[in-house]
């Protein structure tokens, strides 16, 4: 098939029946590159054609194998990840890229990558101090680390290294699929499957005492359904009166309410698709909503023109959105009137999700309630949870084999067959 000419590039059919679309963009320098992408529909090929185009008319140099990871990582950030990632997520890579990526690989020329330098970059960083590294301890005002002679031993934790490791394979992958690099060199490196991050959910008692001090608490009703159905800080904040349907008990959890630092404080889409989800609310969190429904009117009366009409569940005294900050504050508060340690508001939703499992609900259900997407996401974060279960349950079966149990004595009612004699021979 003989090209065609589309807008400022060309689309034609190979022979291996593969589309093949070519145009010119920015490349370093200030100069012009001729790029070449694949596909296998035409379609495809002039849409990856057009991203690039768009993304050098912006002024945004074309990465190529030839450059170095640090150009390659700076062209994914700002043309390709920032329109595919969540904002906070985004900024989080960026975070990631600029820390640790490019001062450790940045230098290196993308094409000639490999996996044992990507390997003895993330050994390096899993053994150095990062006050040394970062030169975090000459920025202090009384220096307690390298430049006071003691090394404080500051490591990275594997969660963090992990993470680290994940972004740059996230970065490599793109690579591969805009054919700058044959392959990924990032995920033939192994990093071991770091242990969940430890938390300390409230005991059946401790959230006894914690629901009794939210007594009189305006946002009592928040921390009871938090402790109830384990729902996250964003979801609980992100609640409108519209997702409640309180007659016949359910809510429907369809956003997440967070700062950002475009847009402030604004509503984004849940976590994951499966964080889309619609939950049975129990008796007590209905009463205990519909109790907060009728403050929010009276809040609303006394505001008058001053109430800022949100449409949440869960607001400030004039209608206004709450913080996440500031939901933080009244927890801390909480706990201390309820003299409990310290712990974090989402071990709320680590507290809920534990106590179901100690009363035998099977881990199905709470996958649906918490949202998470796979089963094994739900089995892996509370481990502990159901080896301690298993622990229980073996001493109990323990304790039956020491202890056989005495035979009891119970009336004939006339249904039982009688015994029968036989000869022992």
């Amino acid at each position: 098939m003989s090209p065609g000419e589309c807008g400022d590039g060309t689309v034609y059919q190979r022979k291996d029946g593969r589309w093949e679309a070519a145009g010119y963009v920015l490349a370093a320098g200030d100069t012009r590159k001729r790029i070449h992408v694949y596909s296998t529909t035409r379609k495809d090929a002039l849409a990856q054609l057009t991203e690039k185009i768009a993304t050098s008319n912006r002024g945004i140099p074309a990465a190529t194998a030839q450059g170095s990871v640090a150009a390659f990582l700076t062209y994914w950030l700002e043309s390709v990840a920032v329109h595919r990632l969540r904002e906070n997520t985004h900024t989080r890579y960026t975070a990631v890229v600029r820390l640790y990526v490019i001062p450790g690989l940045g230098r290196k020329k993308l094409a000639k990558l490999t996996a044992k330098e990507v390997r003895t970059w993330l050994d390096q960083l899993r053994t150095t101090c990062q006050c040394c590294a970062r030169g975090l301890d000459c920025a202090r005002d009384q220096p307690q680390c390298c430049a006071a002679g003691t090394c404080c031993h500051k490591r990275l934790s594997p969660l963090t290294l992990a993470y680290i490791h994940s972004v740059l394979k996230s970065a490599l992958e793109h690579a591969v699929r805009e054919e700058e690099i044959p392959r990924n060199v990032a995920r033939n490196v192994r990093m071991g499957t770091p242990r969940p991050r430890r938390f300390e959910p409230l005991t059946a008692e401790e959230a006894r005492a914690l629901l009794t001090a939210t007594d009189g608490h305006r946002l009592s009703a928040l921390f009871e359904l938090a402790l109830h159905t384990g729902l996250r800080k964003g979801e609980l904040l992100g609640l409108r009166w519209e997702d409640l349907d309180l007659a016949s008990g359910t809510a429907s959890i369809r956003r997440t309410l967070q700062r950002t630092n475009s847009a402030g404080l604004t509503a984004l889409p849940t976590k994951t698709q499966s964080s889309e989800r619609r939950i049975a609310l129990p008796t007590e969190c209905l009463r205990s909503l519909e109790q907060h429904r009728d403050r929010q009117v009276q809040e609303r009366h006394t505001a008058g023109v001053g109430w800022k009409a949100s449409g949440y569940v869960f607001t400030r005294p004039d209608g206004s959105p709450i913080e996440g900050a500031t939901l933080t504050r009244h927890f801390d508060a909480l706990l201390r009137r309820a003299r409990l340690r310290r712990i974090r508001f989402h071990d709320l939703r680590h507290s809920a999700a534990t106590l179901l499992l100690e009363q035998g609900v099977e881990f199905v259900v709470i996958k649906e309630l918490l949202g998470h997407a796979h089963i094994g996401v739900t089995a892996t974060v509370y481990a502990h949870v159901r080896l301690r279960l298993q622990r229980d349950a073996i001493d109990l079966l323990g304790n039956a084999l020491r202890e056989p149990a005495q035979p009891t004595t119970r009336p004939d009612d006339g249904d039982a067959p009688p015994f029968c004699e036989a000869l022992v021979r």
